[in-house]
């Protein structure tokens, strides 16, 4: 099978590649920015034929798809800053439709595409969402939200159009890799003494079960359709004890309320006009911790008899793996 990855030097990018590789896939080609980090992949990076490009420039996107038959697209650009929605749109939106164009025009035999339980939508706190949920115009929803939701909206044209397609919508992606960026920002913050405590929930998935339902659904049957992948909901202040215990380091104590929040996220705003680094935090960061969401996974076990990784052995594999990565990147093994 003659494969095409986007985003392979991403955090699942990565954790995609060497699934396949572990599983016999071989011939596989993957997209990559020119100033793209190889730091996730150095170790396979030589397993795996790279192509320059973007998601914007379909000359390369022709070249890598042209004679593939299973498509991977997992690159995004995700942001919680107000600065990037143009970017966001650009990449998430546009950029997917250029894929799919590529795929249809290439005949790709199938295309699995990595969206994000951002883009099914929220309308209210406490709710309880699922695949059938429709998208819709909310307060709680994110400027990314929205952008992988327009994604997501391409897909559903190229499998109008004759492209067979699946979706998976993870929750937030859990695993060792970069520690300055992602899930793997907490283990870092924390063991450096973070003391505050969201409010709301977090819906959390292993990157290796995410790598694994995309190459189960690739080698199924399955098209048409799209899957939450998560694992589970943990309240913040139990997410992070949990952390803190394997790092053995102190529990944070301090609540942030909501005078608290609104004041942290223009304080992180005024610093990075003057730093020239993106905030810590931001106003849309600060405000989706303060809410509790819920993600049924009945569908990935049912249809799909898809076991997850318990989240309690993720964070304690990923707390692991920080300790002995001296805050260099590092992956699980």
């Amino acid at each position: 099978m003659k494969i095409f990855v986007t985003g392979g030097t991403g955090f699942l990018g990565s954790y995609l590649l060497r699934h396949l590789l572990a599983q016999g896939y071989t011939d596989i080609t993957a997209l990559r920015r020119h100033n793209s980090k190889l730091d996730l992949v150095g170790d396979i990076a030589h397993r795996i034929q790279w192509i320059e490009g973007d998601l914007n420039d379909p000359f390369s996107l022709a070249e890598g798809i042209a004679g593939k038959q299973w498509v991977f697209h997992s690159a995004a650009v995700v942001s919680f800053h107000a600065r990037d929605v143009r970017m966001m749109r650009e990449v998430n939106a546009e950029g997917t439709a250029n894929v799919v164009n590529a795929c249809l025009e290439h005949g790709v035999q199938k295309m699995m595409h990595v969206s994000t339980i951002a883009a099914i939508g929220n309308t209210k706190p406490k709710q309880v969402l699922n695949e059938k949920n429709m998208f819709q115009a909310s307060p709680y929803n994110t400027e990314y939200g929205v952008s992988k939701f327009l994604g997501e909206q391409e897909v559903w044209r190229g499998i109008a159009e004759g492209l067979n397609a699946v979706i998976v919508n993870p929750s937030v992606i859990l695993g060792a890799g970069r520690w300055y960026e992602g899930t793997g920002q907490f283990f870092a913050q924390l063991h450096k003494g973070f003391r505050y405590i969201p409010e709301g929930s977090v819906s959390m998935v292993d990157v290796r079960d995410v790598a694994r339902m995309l190459l189960q659904l690739a080698e199924s049957d399955i098209v048409e359709e799209r899957f939450i992948a998560n694992a589970g909901e943990m309240k913040y202040r139990d997410f992070f004890n949990a952390i803190t215990q394997e790092l053995n380091v102190p529990k944070p104590n301090r609540h942030i309320t909501p005078f608290l929040r609104e004041a942290v996220w223009r304080l992180a705003a005024f610093q990075s006009l003057f730093t020239g680094k993106p905030p810590l935090v931001t106003k849309e960061t600060l405000r989706q911790s303060a809410y509790e969401f819920a993600y049924e996974n009945r569908k990935s076990i049912d249809q799909l008899g898809f076991q997850y990784t318990p989240i309690a052995q993720s964070i304690a594999e990923t707390g692991k793996v920080y300790l002995s990565s001296g805050g260099e990147t590092k992956v699980f093994e």
